[in-house]
């Protein structure tokens, strides 16, 4: 296939015992070298473990794409820290989708024909990952998503699509609407993206909260590179209890900010997905409305000091990231951090999965997946910071906590934990059965 798209950028390594392993820093702006000696058993002739990641540098998806390279290039130096995998280093190879579908397709070609990748990993843009998957299948490369979106376990994709790393939009509405029908009310007007993550809202809690009693009276689907909110606010009916609401793309501080002013003093219990503020500083001027609303998050942004989680210290410094959930570097760059550590989650499930499969090349890609399908649980530590999941090998899919947090004095602060229980579904599909 003929290169059109964005370059690639490929960590490209020479490896011997004396030789250094030089990564790519975030963004792909710097390098820094990380000393091999003692590091892999095989150094001598090990060739490295090229994991192709697919990135969104560029589109509606690039500021999650730029913490999503982040994240991966911090996970990918901590494992070469300790050793590798089966003793070979691991090199990242970026090429940017532009949060397209049929780019998608493209760079998945790319990585398994031109650049020889062992695997595909990292895509969240739903619509991306729908229009990548079937050619990931054709070629029989493992596809690792981090998208959250149902598609994977609702059975639409194929066996070589697995999402171990990060929980999806089912999971969490169900175990999140038995609280917002308890708390905040049962009238629900929803406001989402129009593309397949948001139908998956659309669809998923409307359900959850029916089954708790409640209706969602007004559905408004606004496009996800929508700028301008006003017009669609005056259609949320007055006896609206709650308004839910989930929005991405470059628009989301306009949407949070007309929201408020729209309502001033006078509005509904608001319950959003922190979807609509990822990347986003609560410091914003016009964000003061937000105060006393509440907000879904997988991994909560403000560390909570409560000791809840041990690990949080742990990997926040590894991929350089504060107590506020800014850069290190610079209080004003916010990250995606209640996505962006399915990365690093999803990275070290790849590692854990080639070990088990003993994994050599691509003559393997088979085992690995089998591997990846032999897991149940995945414990909370260093590697899975989130917090424990479980792991359905059937559905490809993972479940795990969720937190329920509200904005108080410009910050949030957990107000509820879900338990995995409170996830779980019927599975809709079994993979396994799936030739490879």
């Amino acid at each position: 296939m003929t290169d059109q798209g964005p370059k690639s950028t490929t960590q490209k390594k020479q490896f011997s015992r004396r030789d250094t392993l030089k990564t790519v820093a975030a963004g792909g702006l710097a390098a820094a070298a990380l000393p091999l000696a003692g590091r892999f058993n095989q150094a001598h002739s090990a060739e490295p473990i090229r994991i192709g990641f697919q990135a969104h540098r560029t589109g509606i998806g690039a500021a999650y794409g730029r913490w999503y390279e982040r994240t991966t290039m911090a996970a990918a130096q901590l494992i070469n820290d300790g050793g590798g995998i089966n003793g070979r280093p691991v090199e990242i190879v970026t090429e940017d989708d532009g949060t397209d579908p049929k780019r998608g397709a493209e760079v998945v070609e790319k990585f398994a024909i031109q650049h020889k990748t062992d695997i595909v990993f990292g895509t969240l843009f739903s619509h991306v990952v729908i229009g990548s998957a079937p050619r990931a299948g054709e070629l029989k490369i493992p596809y690792f998503v981090v998208s959250e979106g149902h598609h994977v376990a609702s059975g639409k994709l194929n066996r070589y699509v697995l999402q171990p790393g990060i929980t999806d939009v089912k999971s969490q509405v169900q175990s999140m609407a038995p609280w917002v029908s308890g708390n905040l009310g049962k009238k629900v007007t929803m406001i989402f993206p129009d593309f397949a993550f948001g139908h998956d809202h659309r669809d998923y809690f409307s359900a959850a909260i029916a089954a708790q009693g409640g209706e969602v009276i007004e559905k408004i689907a606004i496009p996800p590179t929508e700028t301008n909110f006003f017009k669609y606010f005056p259609r949320i009916p007055k006896e609206t209890e709650v308004l839910y609401h989930v929005m991405v793309g470059p628009g989301v501080l306009t949407f949070v900010k007309e929201m408020g002013q729209f309502f001033g003093g006078d509005r509904p219990e608001i319950f959003g997905f922190i979807d609509s503020l990822e990347a986003v500083d609560l410091a914003s001027p016009g964000l003061e409305a937000l105060e006393g609303t509440y907000f879904w998050e997988a991994f909560p942004r403000y560390a909570q000091n409560d000791g809840a989680n041990p690990h949080d210290a742990f990997y926040r410094e590894k991929v350089g990231v504060d107590a506020n959930g800014a850069s290190l570097n610079d209080p004003k760059d916010i990250s995606t951090y209640s996505h962006m550590f399915g990365c690093w989650e999803t990275l070290h499930i790849i590692k854990q999965g080639m070990e088990a499969a003993g994994y050599q090349g691509p003559d393997d890609r088979a085992k690995l997946v089998e591997a990846v399908e032999s897991f149940t649980e995945f414990p909370e530590s260093q590697a899975h910071p989130q917090g424990m999941k479980t792991f359905n090998g059937k559905t490809h899919q993972a479940f795990g906590i969720q937190s329920i947090s509200k904005v108080n004095e410009g910050k949030l602060g957990v107000v509820h934990r879900t338990s995995i229980e409170d996830s779980l579904y019927e599975p809709e599909v079994d993979y396994t059965q799936m030739p490879l």
